[in-house]
């Protein structure tokens, strides 16, 4: 399939009149609305009764809210689009103009749009270029000009296509055997994504064969695996080569990088920049237990599966319940003679009709040969998982009730997910007090079920509402005293979330430690991508740019490295060796960042999630809307950098 979101696809556009019309009956009517309105360029289709009607649910209605008349003269009209199309009578008009694509995008999800969101949403859908280019050609300099990125997962295989795309040469290291990051390691039953997998892709890569809507880790890793061997990368990453420490050199302006290979050597390594792209969610974090030496049975963390480990006919004990049990617990007891899952406390949790549903071939079909349907279609998706939640994640400083909601909107969302909740645990009342939440919804990661509740409700599953005091030989025993026996313990504990980039030793000016800097849990940068004293070091995925209110981690490093080959591109043309953010800049940043987590459901007083340090700051999520964050890091400012020259450098 190609992977041009600038391109039309028309081979093969008309298929017999029968099976055509079969295509359109499973389309999305406000999505071939859209593809309409943008083929023909007719005002009608922007007009009543072709207006699909507000939708609020996070997989819109296909209907589109239309009676079904209106729909069937939707389908017709497309089907003459398309033999006009395939028979050369029409020819595609160019992209719509500012003014005319806010219409459609307010049209498309019956919202008032803000005109912010255009130039965004036009490269985001590729009517748009995102790419930095170079004023007159590649630089002479930008071929010594070597860096670094650490990683191969999502973000790292980005940063590699996109410094490609400028000629700048690179070195991808990855101490996994295999790219993917995240998606390589974590193999436990179910695992997958909870943001729909057409919208967690590369804008400039999209795959019309996802299989369901929300897809499973090894199909995501063939995702990724087939970018990287379609643009020439998988060849080129060295992999089972771990980035032990990065010390940045002064006088030569470039980075002194120590790599141990799988087998313990020792390499040696010099860029002019560094690209982290390790992630935050790529070290397991497993508590250490008292009594943990007494246990006899096998034990691991959900992210270093065992699947040699033989669960059936075993006592299980799961500890934890984030995102990776919700996925691994139907299958764990569906197989285990008995599963006790501890839980210090409970999540909300929320219905996707779309979670379990499998994409059809006739909608495939729709997505890779119908004219732009599949960018109405993944707007629509952005639209409803980006940032029409975060209002409702807010203060409100006079609404009567700030223990257990923000406002009248997130206490909306609390009715709705109890509801849902009494729903399934019907029956089964004596869970009630142990799955209800007492904090806003959204305080913590918000959870998609995956059979969650039905599970808990099975005879040989109980659930504990405790943590964990010891481990006691064949026992693990609960917090408040409570004991059962296990074969095999589960660690569903996390990840340590805030020693970003550890534990990589990286030394900057002066050898000062990140480290030292950060702490254990307090990691802070200027976009969430440099860290003053730190030189040509860029992080993606870095401190407050996790989505926790909706979006994508893709999105997120397509957007880091627009900023990073901006900044590439200023220095490689104006002769700079180095740029270091300022520390004012930095500063005042982070204080802007502090101030809005402030005023947003995670640093809610009831709250203890990871999102947050043990002094109570919020580090991991991003407080802005996606547009602003666009905003931010779509053109790099060099003032906001201590700059040194080559000249410098040399006269140096």
């Amino acid at each position: 399939m190609p992977y041009d979101a600038g391109e039309i696809i028309q081979e093969e556009i008309l298929l017999p009149e029968r099976s055509l019309r079969n295509m359109l009956r499973q389309a999305s009517i406000p999505t071939l609305i859209m593809c309409l309105a943008q083929i023909t360029g007719e005002e009608r289709w922007l007009r009543e009764p072709f207006l699909p009607k507000r939708d609020t649910n996070l997989f819109a209605d296909e209907s589109g809210g239309l009676p079904a008349d209106v729909q069937q003269t939707v389908r017709d009209a497309m089907e003459r689009v398309m033999g006009a199309l395939d028979q050369g009578e029409r020819t595609p008009p160019p992209a719509p103009d500012a003014a005319r694509f806010i219409r459609m995008m307010r049209a498309c999800v019956a919202e008032e749009v803000a005109q912010e969101y255009v130039p965004m949403m036009m490269e985001e859908m590729g009517f748009a270029d995102r790419n930095v280019h170079w004023r007159h050609g590649v630089p002479e300099r930008a071929s010594r000009f070597h860096i670094l990125i650490i990683g191969a997962g999502v973000s790292g295989l980005c940063a590699a296509l996109k410094l490609d795309q400028l000629g700048v040469p690179w070195t991808l290291v990855e101490k996994n055997s295999e790219l993917g990051g995240t998606w390589y390691e974590n193999t436990y039953p179910d695992a997958g994504v909870d943001t729909p997998n057409h919208f967690y892709s590369y804008s400039f890569a999209p795959n019309y064969g996802w299989t369901g809507y929300f897809s499973k880790s090894g199909e995501v890793l063939a995702y990724l695996r087939d970018i990287a061997k379609r643009h020439g990368i998988l060849e080129r990453i060295r992999f089972n080569a771990e980035v032990r420490a990065l010390t940045w050199d002064d006088p030569s302006r470039q980075w002194h990088i120590a790599i141990r290979t799988a087998d313990g050597r020792q390499q040696s390594l010099e860029a002019q920049a560094v690209i982290s792209a390790v992630g935050q969610l790529n070290r397991p974090k497993i508590p250490a237990l008292r009594g943990m030496e007494t246990f006899k049975g096998e034990s691991f963390h959900s992210a270093q599966w065992r699947h040699d480990v033989a669960l059936a006919g075993k006592q299980v004990a799961v500890i934890g319940t984030g995102a990776s049990a919700m996925q691994f617990l139907p299958t764990v007891a569906a197989e285990a003679a008995r599963v006790t899952v501890f839980q210090r406390s409970p999540q909300w949790v929320k219905p996707s009709n779309d979670y379990h549903r499998k994409v059809t071939p006739e909608t495939m079909w729709l997505l890779e040969h119908v004219p732009h349907y599949f960018r109405w279609y993944r707007f629509g998706l952005l639209w409803r998982y980006g940032d029409g939640l975060l209002k409702t994640l807010r203060r409100d400083p006079i609404w009567p009730y700030p223990e257990r909601a923000m406002n009248r909107h997130n206490d909306k969302h609390r009715e709705q997910l109890t509801e849902y909740l009494m729903t399934e645990l019907k029956g089964r009342e004596d869970l009630i007090p142990k799955t209800l939440p007492d904090y806003p919804p959204y305080g913590k990661r918000m959870l998609i079920d995956n059979y969650w509740y039905r599970t808990l409700k099975r005879p040989n599953v109980e659930l504990l509402a405790a943590g964990i005091d010891r481990i006691d030989g064949a026992r693990v025993v609960a917090t408040d005293g409570e004991a059962r026996a296990a074969d095999v313990i589960i660690f569903a504990t996390g990840f340590e979330a805030g020693k970003l980039l550890s534990p990589m030793e990286v030394r900057g000016r002066g050898g000062v430690a990140l480290a030292q800097v950060w702490g254990d849990d307090n990691p802070q940068a200027f976009l969430g991508i440099t860290v003053p004293g730190y030189p040509n070091l860029f992080c993606l995925f870095g401190p407050n740019t996790n989505l926790a209110h909706g979006g994508s981690i893709v999105f997120q490093a397509e957007c880091q490295m627009r900023y990073v080959t901006g900044c590439l591109v200023q220095m490689l043309e104006g002769d700079v060796d180095s740029i270091e953010v300022r520390r004012d800049v930095h500063d005042d940043y982070n204080a802007r960042v502090d101030a809005e987590h402030g005023e947003l459901v995670w640093a809610h007083p009831g709250m203890n999630n990871w999102y947050r340090n043990a002094k109570g700051r919020v580090f991991a999520p991003m407080p802005w809307p996606l547009v602003k964050y666009w905003r931010m890091t779509h053109d790099p400012d060099l003032s906001e950098y201590v700059v040194s020259t080559a000249l410098e450098s040399v006269s140096s």
